[in-house]
């Protein structure tokens, strides 16, 4: 049997003969190095973490280029530390899956210590006091989620863990922000060492929102003197202190039973998937797709490792900006979105499925090629048009690839401001061509609403995935019946108002009354959404 733990890695004829790669350093010596000389903290335990991010680093420590390994730090969802770092001695199998079918199996191996910020285990929270402390630490990472950056609320107010930390101070902080900012207060204190923090997560401007974020926790402990002057002047000071821009993209979905089954059958002991209490889906393995882009802004003032060497691009902010957006408003993650609300509307369960159905593809291609492509400026690393055609021709349509609708749909309120929001801004802006051109975002946005009603295109009852405001929106749509249009009296207005949700108030963009016909379209019986795809695309062609 094969087992993913310190002990078994001593089989290495085992590993070898199922073709896993195994790493080539001595991991004991490695962690106690990382202890002494700690260079990289992350924030954020899930997939992406393990099955790209720690990939990078075991490939430097593969090559000898580093010395220590990450140290990981969740904040959130303590159950993946507890459930599957812990029995695994913070190793991870990473399943790459090519279109062919084939896979590449990697151990990784350059989590050095994965740590829980709890309040139950202040110990947790003094080690990373001390590692914040040291003067090695070079860069401090996050895949948090977009909404690991928010300080408010659907309707404009602060959120009540980041009043309490505002209120109550250092330390006390709960927020993941309030926890780093304090973090960063314990390296202030100890002699203003420089260092960077690098937002990896998919959102626009990601390292200013970082910033943004910290500087406020840091003006509100001001304000109540739990911190000097000097510690806020430390922040906003981008020679000590960085947050680097970056765009991020590896598709790392939710694991797969079919690849779990596949490594029972190699032998390989509690492989099985589990499901958190957060409802965090999360295996001993990750199974990923094999293209992936890295592109950081290099501003690191302490240093950093020398990531260039695993193919990540180090470039300059202007270029970090037009590469994200490229991804973020136009290429990829506009198109993730519409597909997730209307392939869970359409009954399906896979992202490769949905892209053999021509009303779905057409939805992708249009807001791709036709409304998002238009206003993207060339980054001038990656072509726009053969990203795009690489995502909607090979990358979405992988069959190996387990990703769900249902996955991606999850925190789509956080996600809309950017991925579509942008680009209708950008359209406003165009005085030649103004937002109400646009078709198929409306549409995606539309199909969102009509999603939150949570009945499927055959009028039954259908399981919404998680979202922050879920409960908001909902309760705003209550009373609307899908199969009965009769039943809808304005509901969506104060919605698509909302500017806090969609980056623009929709009406003044032009776009509110489009929204709301073609919302009340999906509403007029079974078949009603695939009838509005059917109607509203043929538009475009």
């Amino acid at each position: 049997m094969l087992r993913l733990t310190l002990d078994g890695l001593h089989d290495r004829s085992t590993w070898e003969e199922i073709g896993a790669l195994l790493p080539h350093f001595d991991i004991q010596n490695m962690r106690k190095h990382t202890q002494a000389h700690p260079v990289w903290v992350h924030f954020g335990a899930g997939n992406i973490f393990r099955g790209y991010i720690a990939r990078l680093q075991q490939e430097l420590l593969n090559e000898d280029a580093a010395q220590s390994g990450i140290i990981v730090a969740e904040t959130y969802d303590y159950e993946i530390i507890d459930r599957i770092y812990v029995p695994h001695d913070n190793l991870a199998l990473l399943v790459s899956l090519d279109p062919d079918g084939n896979t590449e199996k990697t151990v990784i191996a350059s989590i050095a210590k994965a740590v829980c910020i709890r309040p139950e285990e202040p110990a947790q929270m003094a080690f990373l006091n001390d590692v914040f402390e040291n003067p090695a630490l070079q860069l401090v990472s996050f895949t948090i989620t977009e909404k690991g950056y928010s300080f408010i609320d659907i309707q404009g107010e602060l959120l009540p863990t980041a009043a309490a930390d505002m209120q109550n101070g250092p330390e006390q902080a709960r927020h993941i922000t309030g926890c780093v900012t304090a973090l960063t207060l314990r390296r202030y204190l100890a002699d203003a060492y420089p260092f960077a923090l690098l937002s990896l997560d998919n959102c626009s401007h990601n390292g200013e929102r970082l910033r943004t974020a910290m500087l406020k926790m840091a003006n509100a402990w001001h304000e109540k003197g739990f911190v000097d002057a000097g510690f806020v002047a430390y922040l906003q000071d981008e020679d000590r202190v960085s947050f680097p821009f970056s765009m991020i993209d590896k598709i790392t979905p939710r694991p797969s039973d079919i690849i779990a089954a596949q490594l029972i059958e190699l032998g390989l002991e509690k492989a099985a998937p589990v499901v958190t209490e957060k409802n965090t889906f999360i295996a001993p393995f990750v199974n990923a797709e094999v293209p992936e882009y890295l592109v950081i802004e290099d501003r690191f003032p302490n240093g950093r490792p020398a990531l260039e060497r695993t193919g990540v691009y180090f470039t300059d902010r202007d270029t970090v900006n037009k590469t994200e957006k490229m991804k973020v408003t136009a290429c990829l993650n506009p198109l993730h979105t519409a597909l997730a609300v209307y392939g869970c509307l359409l009954g399906y369960s896979s992202i490769a499925a949905q892209m053999r159905d021509p009303d779905l593809v057409r939805l992708a291609e249009t807001i791709g090629y036709s409304e998002s492509l238009p206003v993207v400026n060339h980054p001038g690393i990656l072509e726009p048009k053969i990203y795009l055609q690489e995502v909607l021709e090979k990358r979405l349509p992988n069959p190996y690839i387990p990703d769900t609708p249902q996955r991606i749909a999850t925190d789509t309120s956080q996600k809309i401001p950017i991925r579509f929001g942008e680009t209708i801004k950008a359209y406003l802006a165009d005085e030649k061509q103004g937002a109400n051109s646009l078709t198929a975002i409306p549409l995606a946005i539309a199909g969102w609403l009509r999603y939150l009603l949570g009945t499927n295109d055959l009028l039954e009852p259908m399981p919404l995935s998680s979202d922050p405001v879920l409960g908001e929106l909902t309760a705003s749509l209550h009373g609307i019946v899908a199969g009965k249009p009769e039943t809808y009296h304005g509901e969506l207005k104060s919605i698509l108002k909302n500017s806090v949700l969609f980056a623009v108030d929709l009406f003044q963009a032009g776009l509110g009354n489009k929204i709301e016909e073609m919302f009340v379209a999906q509403l007029t019986g079974k078949g009603a959404v695939r009838a509005a795809l059917k109607k509203y695309l043929g538009t475009c062609y």
